[in-house]
């Protein structure tokens, strides 16, 4: 009963948050939608204006087409009652009057007089740019929120099995078919191919992305350093354990485990960079796309009970395939040698 009023909690308030986001977003639909409609409304009211001045325009201009006929037909009768050398002659003679009144017609029936304030709709134009590079700075939302929780690790290198090289930056680790000659450290892996970060982290959230690119096998997630290190029994293996939590990609699919239990993903896609967010408030472990946050898988913990290190297996050859490294792309930057 207490299990169930428990679950039944937690949905409602899972609902509220969510009815709550929803909410908020129709909010700021609903504003981009009302600046929108005053924008357009603006811009039609201004060229409604103009297509009616153009229209008046164009009914001056017939009517003036109309009085330049008439003047021409009773030019061509005065011509025709004047001697012609005579017309010419005198050009004072002419009907100046006439002409200036055609002329200044013209000039005030130009349709090149009327046009929209340019200037203002530039401006327009301009602040719309303004206000979409500004969203698009601040979206997606969830993908700014996860990024803020970035954390710095890099590799422990007295952990890493002895197949597998670690960069000098701890960024980085590379399988090697090699049998390194290393000091058999307590806390080194020497069956599975894993090495955690030198950092643990008991409170607050963080986050981590890893590069596969171009890898067949790997396997990435967090632990407990109380994690199985010496021989081949199969709590060593990253999720296989109650000490781990992790995915794997292999021959093309993509399973999350913890405990010994396999969660099969419905992902074909080879991804480049995975995310990893251990979350201690909520004692969650959330594993995510990177490029586009969208997520994977979440295991629930409910409280951690212990410090939890990032953890990575970069795979063997597989068959010749898999020999780019593992990369975390939260490490700390390189420091001088000097």
């Amino acid at each position: 009963m207490t299990v169930d009023l428990l679950v039944g909690g937690s949905q409602k308030k899972s609902s509220v948050i969510r009815d709550s986001i929803i909410r908020k977003y129709q909010e700021i639909q609903a504003v981009l939608d009302e600046d929108l409609r005053m924008t357009l409304s603006h811009l039609e009211m201004e060229e409604r204006a103009a297509v009616s001045a153009l229209d008046g325009l164009m009914e001056r201009n017939c009517s003036l087409i109309q009085e330049i006929e008439q003047d021409l037909a009773r030019l061509t009768v005065t011509l025709d009652q004047t001697d012609t050398m005579s017309f010419f002659s005198y050009p004072e003679q002419q009907d100046t009057e006439t002409v200036d009144r055609v002329m200044d017609l013209l000039s005030r029936t130009d349709p090149s007089s009327v046009s929209l304030d340019e200037a203002k709709a530039e401006q327009i134009l301009s602040l719309t740019n303004k206000m979409l590079l500004l969203f698009c700075s601040q979206t997606p939302i969830i993908q700014k929120l996860v990024k803020s929780y970035s954390t710095e690790v890099c590799l422990d290198a007295e952990t890493a099995h002895p197949k597998l090289i670690i960069s000098h930056q701890g960024d980085r680790a590379t399988y090697t078919n090699t049998w390194q000659q290393l000091e058999d450290q307590p806390g080194r892996f020497d069956t599975t191919l894993n090495v955690i970060s030198l950092q643990s982290f008991s409170f607050g959230r963080h986050y981590w992305e890893i590069d596969v690119t171009g890898k067949t096998y790997w396997e990435l997630g967090v632990t407990y350093p109380t994690i199985s290190r010496k021989g081949t029994t199969e709590d060593c293996w990253l999720g296989r354990g109650d000490e781990s939590w992790c995915v794997e990609f292999f021959d093309g699919e993509y399973t999350a485990w913890h405990g010994g239990v396999p969660h099969q993903l419905p992902f074909t896609k080879r991804f480049c960079r995975i995310g990893v967010m251990c979350n201690f408030p909520a004692g969650l472990v959330t594993f995510l796309e990177a490029d586009k946050m969208a997520p994977l898988f979440s295991f629930c913990a409910g409280t951690f009970s212990d410090c939890l290190h990032l953890a990575l297996c970069p795979g063997h050859d597989h068959n010749g395939t898999n020999a780019n490294p593992i990369v975390i792309c939260n490490a700390p930057s390189p420091t001088s040698d000097l």
